[in-house]
């Protein structure tokens, strides 16, 4: 019997959970197929998705309104890679292999250009660590 290489966990965290770990918890699942768990959550969880986020992510074909904002207490076990979106946040300690802060901007009160800019900017950045996941 030939076994199964197990799905790398990636771990996206952010404060209210609502727009940029969402995004990029969504492009790992884009990105990754098969291969990724991914999760997101955040330190003082919003309760809801932004609308941008999930307008934004739908004109990729990707359906965000059917996730949740969760928070951290509600994710167990190791990662293989814990991301931070630049929020400053002050996380819990999660255990993961790899640990990364990026620094990027909340979109949430940007134009639309400027949001579009960084949903494209944690796709691609997704895309390399996803690729650097041995």
């Amino acid at each position: 019997m030939i076994s199964a290489t197990p799905k790398k966990r990636v771990l996206f965290v952010c404060v209210e959970n609502a727009n940029r770990s969402q995004m990029a918890e969504a492009f790992a699942r884009m990105h990754g197929g098969d291969r990724i768990e991914a999760h997101s959550a955040g330190s003082a969880p919003s309760g809801r998705i932004n609308p941008k986020a999930i307008r934004y992510m739908a004109e990729l074909g990707y359906d965000l309104s059917a996730h949740a904002s969760k928070s951290l207490d509600e994710i167990d076990g190791a990662f293989d890679a814990v991301i931070t979106m630049g929020c400053g946040d002050d996380c819990p300690w999660v255990p993961a292999q790899r640990r990364e802060d990026w620094a990027l901007p909340d979109p949430k009160h940007m134009d639309d250009d400027a949001y579009r800019a960084v949903r494209d900017d944690i796709s691609t950045r997704v895309q390399a660590l996803l690729a650097s996941l041995p």
